[in-house]
Order: structure tokens, then C-alpha cells, then sequence
């Protein structure tokens, strides 16, 4: 429990860390998921070398019970010869292989609860690392999503301002057209008004062209004196001619 609760703590320790400096919490996650696999793999090797401990002390542990056995043997023939003193040196060899038989028996079942127990821890944080891989990945999903949503947003965002900005400029230029009919109808009222000189050469201030009026009919008048008194028409037809009728025309001498 003691290594498995400092792992756990290191892996809190790890993302913390990285969550407060990273930009992309998907980094972070796999960073953290590796760690947690490399931890993993630690102790997966060292349930390996437990095993490997416990394998090499059964082999030692066979070796001996087989010096035991030719021990036996050796005790048993020399028993045949009458070599009693061979038989008891033989089954004394015996006895203090026998004595570390019972050593490896208790190491070997000590390194198999250790062993028993590693991979219990190992079962355990393996259910871990695979549940912290389902959950990065679906917290790298949703923060996938999470970002697409913000770009998009940002382009809305410029959109709506880009339309902003063409509908000021079309406010402005309507208002600039309504401004210029404005003025141009306020201009021929003006002109139409007499207010303003009509622009040419008949343009002239008011008072003037009410002189040149006068000037032409003046002019009018002299000219129409001079034909009357050249066709020698009487007084009384000037009534005629002031209403607009001409003199009918003189007869010809030929008729």
C-alpha cells in the first residue's frame, strides 16, 4: 500500500504541476498517462525479479535436497561395508543441509507473499492507468470540442464585426446620398425661386432682367413706329395692331 499510495501522490503531484503551465491539457494528460505506464512497468519488473529471486532459491533448495539424497545413499552403503563411521559422518552432512532446507523453505514463502502481493498492486494500478486513459481521452475530446466551439465563435465574432463595420459604411453612404438630394432639390427651388442666378450667360439678378425687359420692349416700340409711318398706315388700324392683326396687303398695280 505504502508504494502504491506514493505513486498516486507523484501522479497528483505530476499533473498539477504541468496543469498549471501547459497550454494544451491534452499534452498534459498523455505526459501524465506516460508516467503512469513507465511507474506500471516499474513495478511489473520488479514482480519479475521477485519471481526470479524466488525461482533461483527453489533451484538452490533442489540442489540441496539432492546432496541430502546421495548423503542418504552414501549413509546406506556404508552401513552395508560396516563403515559405521562413514555412515554417521554422511548422515550428519545430511542433517546441516536439512537445516538450510528449512532457511529456503521461509524465504521462498516470503518472497511468494511478496510476490502475491505486488501483483495484487499491480492488478489494482494496471485498472487505474486504464481508467485514467479512458478518461484523458475523453477529456481530450471534449476539450477538442471545447476548442473547435471557441473558433468558431471567434469567427462568428469576426463576422458579426465585419458586417458591423459594412453596415455603418452603408449608413454613412445613404446618409451622404440623402444629403446630396437634399441639396439638389433645395438648389433648383432656389434657381426656380429666382433666388439664385441660373448659371450661363442669360444669368442676371433680378433687377436687371426686368431692365433689359424694358430696354427690349422700348426697342419694340420705336421699331414698330418706323413701319407704320413707312407703310403709311392710318391711326386706326394701330388698335388692329396692338391686338395682334396685321393690314392686309397692298393691291398691286398689275390688277
Amino acid at each position: 500500500m505504502g508504494v502504491l499510495s506514493r505513486f498516486t501522490n507523484y501522479i497528483k503531484t505530476v499533473m498539477s504541476s504541468f496543469l498549471d503551465r501547459a497550454e494544451d491539457p491534452g499534452q498534459t494528460l498523455d505526459y501524465s498517462y506516460e508516467k503512469q505506464l513507465e511507474q506500471l512497468q516499474t513495478l511489473r519488473r520488479s514482480i519479475a525479479d521477485v519471481v526470479t529471486n524466488e525461482k533461483r532459491l527453489e533451484l538452490q533448495q533442489a540442489q540441496i535436497n539432492q546432496q541430502m539424497d546421495k548423503l542418504d545413499g552414501q549413509a546406506r552403503q556404508a552401513m552395508t561395508m560396516n563403515r559405521e563411521d562413514l555412515a554417521r559422518l554422511a548422515l550428519e552432512r545430511k542433517q546441516g543441509l536439512s537445516a538450510q532446507i528449512g532457511q529456503f523453505d521461509a524465504q521462498i514463502e516470503q518472497l511468494k507473499a511478496q510476490q502475491a502481493k505486488f501483483v495484487e498492486m499491480e492488478q489494482r494500478l494496471n485498472a487505474r492507468v486504464e481508467a485514467f486513459r479512458t478518461q484523458k481521452e475523453m477529456v481530450k475530446a471534449q476539450y477538442g470540442a471545447a476548442q473547435a466551439q471557441v473558433k468558431i465563435q471567434e469567427a462568428a465574432t469576426g463576422i458579426s464585426e465585419e458586417m458591423s463595420d459594412v453596415n455603418l459604411a452603408v449608413q454613412r453612404a445613404q446618409d451622404k446620398v440623402l444629403q446630396m438630394q437634399a441639396r439638389a432639390n433645395a438648389l433648383d427651388e432656389l434657381t426656380a425661386s429666382g433666388t439664385l442666378a441660373e448659371i450661363g450667360p442669360g444669368s442676371a439678378d433680378p433687377l436687371d432682367r426686368q431692365l433689359a425687359q424694358l430696354s427690349n420692349q422700348s426697342e419694340v416700340d420705336r421699331q414698330l413706329a418706323e413701319l407704320k409711318a413707312q407703310m403709311q398706315l392710318p391711326s386706326g388700324q394701330q388698335g388692329q395692331q396692338d391686338q395682334g392683326q396685321l393690314p392686309p396687303p397692298p393691291i398691286s398695280s398689275n390688277d
